[in-house]
């Protein structure tokens, strides 16, 4: 089987065809579009675990899988929270977070491509799995906006979730840094 057509670079191409799909469905009527984009970025998320599931079980990783994966990655959580921001779902104090988070992907997705010249990894932590996970909770909240008789703030939760993966991006961005420079002259 060709390295671009394995399990896990198909999820990846998947999901950065899920992106579309998404931003579209925030100009449809709501509250129906509001759900299913919902639906389709929690699927997107699911293929981000499970193109990596796949190619360390099957041992189907690839130069086009380990550059394509963090690009879907950012792709799909910059347009969604663009979007959350272009249709109020997002309010001014919260674009705080939303900011950290976009500029920690850029900060992060630079330092990797560095290393790399190096032959310096820098792996995933537990940590940022975790502010990946809450974040995608939060962003999937903040899609819905709000459930007509639920007893919960949908879109309070979401601003708190993003509030909270607000603030592991700068310990985990953090954490990057310091363990990239060490490899800088």
């Amino acid at each position: 089987m060709k390295t671009h057509t394995n399990i896990p670079n198909l999820l990846t191409f998947a999901r950065l065809l899920m992106v579309p799909i998404v931003v579209g469905l925030f100009y449809l009527d709501r509250p129906i579009s509001n759900w299913a984009a919902a639906s389709i970025f929690i699927l997107a998320c699911i293929t981000d675990y499970l193109d990596g599931y796949f190619a360390r079980t099957l041992r189907q990783t690839s130069d086009l899988g380990r550059f394509l994966d963090p690009v879907a990655d950012k792709v799909l959580i910059a347009a969604t929270i663009l979007m959350l921001v272009g249709f109020d779902r997002i309010g001014p104090l919260s674009l705080i977070p939303a900011v950290i988070i976009l500029c920690r992907e850029v900060l992060v997705s630079g330092l990797r491509e560095f290393l790399a010249d190096t032959k310096v990894p820098l792996p995933v932590t537990q940590l940022a799995k975790w502010k990946t996970g809450i974040q995608m909770v939060a962003l999937s909240l903040l899609i819905i906006d709000d459930i007509p008789g639920w007893p919960l703030p949908i879109d309070f939760l979401g601003t708190l979730g993003l509030w909270v993966a607000g603030f592991l991006t700068v310990l985990t961005g953090y954490d990057y840094l310091k363990a990239g420079l060490q490899h800088i002259d």
